[in-house]
């Protein structure tokens, strides 16, 4: 997770340079009359706002660039957990949002659900539960299904984090 977020941190200096230059206009903008050591120069502070508003911009920017991976981050500081119980499928029913296909839970030994998720996917899943020793966090999902990966993890990060969803995205 850490590549992931260096990642996006090194995409996000571009905002930040951009931002120091703006900063540094605006503030040379706002001290030129001061050290033009008593010659007028009042036209130039009239474009310091338009400078400030680019500062503003680049750290709207900043933010924009940062929030999902240290939201993403953040995550992966809670705990992982490993439980030898049950791991249920079942259909949608009437609560269920339109593109979901069903739900996957993971049970306890004694039948009490653990944690559930929603499921995506063209064709409804069946009711069914089987024994199984289940490794899942409540932000990401199920991890592993008897030491076999599910593929909500990848099997190895790539340099930087850079395609890291494996989606293939459907160009309309």
């Amino acid at each position: 997770m850490l590549t992931g977020f260096f990642g996006r941190l090194a995409i996000a200096i571009e905002p930040v340079l951009c931002g120091l230059v703006f900063a540094a206009i605006t503030f040379g903008v706002f001290w030129a009359p001061r050290l033009s050591r008593g010659r007028v120069l009042p036209d130039i502070v009239v474009i310091a706002p338009i400078f400030g508003l680019g500062v503003v911009a680049c750290a709207m920017w900043l933010v924009g660039v940062m929030l999902a991976p240290v939201r993403a981050l953040a995550h992966t500081l809670r705990p992982i957990y490993v439980v030898d119980g049950y791991i249920r499928y079942r259909r949608r029913d009437e609560r269920s949002r339109f593109d979901t296909n069903g739900y996957v839970a993971v049970l306890t030994e004694d039948g009490r659900v653990a944690c559930e998720w929603p499921t995506l996917g063209p064709s409804e899943l069946p009711n069914a539960t089987r024994a199984a020793l289940c490794e899942f966090s409540e932000y990401g999902g199920v991890h592993t299904v008897d030491g076999r990966p599910t593929g909500v993890l990848p099997g190895r990060i790539p340099a930087l984090g850079v395609s890291i969803h494996g989606r293939r995205e459907e160009i309309v």
